[in-house]
């Protein structure tokens, strides 16, 4: 009998002994637990084809702009593969691996991927297009497990001192078909103006200017151009925060864990505040530079996570489930230690401290946790409802099997496959 038969046939003597036990089970419960038995097989059938990075289908770039007069300089970090793609280079280049090849492959592609980034990165002065040119040799370095390229350009401008920088960035969008919903994140020191943006789509322009006349509001109080960034800067990072945890599915599936291991509201509260809190503290270290753990090493154990939190509920649900419900917390906490690693991976901050980043990263991580509350307030109701049913449990014990095979395969990937 091939996988599909013996999960048929699985449900079938299921619901066959619940019709003998309860035969007035209602119709809708009995479909409801039926539906997330049905969608957690499937989930364990088809998990190998479910990518190991949260994020394949999407990707982002970082730049950092620097400049002390008119003339500025950007550091770029494009995912290596998507740029060589986007260059519209063969497969030799973009399928390359080993950072010794990578960066061979950079050098006899310069003049292409040059090409590309001046298209697509551009940095203007009082509305003039400043002139790019490539400056210093190519580096790879890498992020989430996976190679970025860096690449120096330096941007000539023309005009009078004081005016106006405008940053530009249009990298990987979705009409190359390769990704979707490319953020680039930029943090800039340009003329004493310090700060970070995140360009998307609907937003592909950043102007930094210290000479900005201060704006009126509708009270008659002003807003001075400083707080206008900030306001924009931390709506932006709110943002992205949201749609952070929205798109990275390893992120989620651990909420997911958390909420099919929670018997009460008081459980999910308490799990969810312990997550909360180990997020917080590493991303904010980490978003510094105080705390500094390879992306390896990271990715790999948050895939781990999950599989660990699935596991200590099919556990929990024996005879030793008051030894582990003990562990549970201690668990949720440590593990959510190194999200809060992932959450910082993703920014890519390496700025000096300031004001405006802290209220930046702050922005990020309530962006975060909104979703998460967001997500918790309805589908706990949900969970509660189906816990009711004469399959809940069963099906509950599904979905966490299929999640801690999905988290035990991205763990396998992301250490033995890189």
């Amino acid at each position: 009998m091939d996988s599909h038969g013996a999960v048929d046939g699985w449900w079938h003597h299921v619901v066959a002994a619940e019709r003998l036990r309860n035969p007035r089970a209602v119709t809708v419960q009995r479909l409801l637990g039926q539906a997330a038995v049905l969608l957690g097989s499937i989930a364990v059938l088809f998990a190998p084809a479910i990518p190991a990075d949260a994020h394949d289908s999407t990707t982002t770039a970082y730049a950092e702009v620097t400049g002390t007069g008119i003339d500025v300089e950007a550091v770029l970090e494009l995912e290596y593969d998507l740029l060589m793609k986007s260059a519209w280079l063969y497969a030799e280049a973009y399928q390359a691996t080993g950072r010794a090849e990578q960066l061979r492959q950079l050098e006899l592609n310069a003049d292409a991927v040059a090409a590309y980034i001046v298209d697509r990165f551009q940095v203007s002065y009082d509305d003039r297009l400043c002139k790019a040119r490539p400056s210093g040799p190519a580096d790879v370095s890498v992020r989430s497990g996976r190679a970025f390229a860096v690449l120096t350009f330096a941007y000539d401008c023309d005009g009078a001192a004081g005016g106006v920088h405008a940053i530009f960035s249009a990298l990987f969008p979705d009409g190359e078909s390769f990704v979707h919903s490319t953020k680039t994140i930029v943090h800039y020191d340009v003329g004493g103006v310090q700060g970070s943006a995140a360009l998307d789509a609907a937003q592909s322009q950043q102007e930094i200017s210290s000479t900005v006349k201060d704006s009126p509001t509708s009270d008659g109080a002003t807003v001075t151009p400083r707080e206008q960034r900030l306001v924009h800067q931390v709506g932006a990072f709110f943002v992205l925060g949201c749609e952070h945890l929205l798109l990275g599915a390893d992120h989620l599936l651990f909420v997911l864990v958390l909420l099919i291991s929670s018997r009460g509201l008081r459980d999910i509260v308490t799990a969810a505040s312990a997550f909360t809190a180990a997020h917080s503290v590493t991303f904010l270290l980490a978003a510094v530079g105080v705390v500094d753990v390879l992306a390896n090493v990271v990715e790999p154990l948050i895939a781990l996570s999950i599989a660990a939190v699935a596991l200590l509920h099919l556990v929990g649900r024996g005879a030793v489930g008051q030894r582990t419900t003990q562990l549970r917390l201690p668990v949720v906490f440590a593990f959510g230690l190194l999200h809060g690693l992932g959450f910082a991976g993703a920014l890519g901050i390496d700025a000096r401290w300031s004001w405006e980043l802290l209220w930046s990263l702050l922005a990020f991580n309530m962006g975060i946790e909104v979703v998460q509350l967001v997500l918790i307030a309805v589908l706990f109701p949900l969970l509660m409802l189906l816990r009711r049913t004469s399959v809940g449990d069963r099906a509950i014990a599904t979905v966490a099997v299929a999640a801690a095979a999905i988290g035990m395969i991205w763990f396998l990937e992301r250490t033995v496959g890189g």
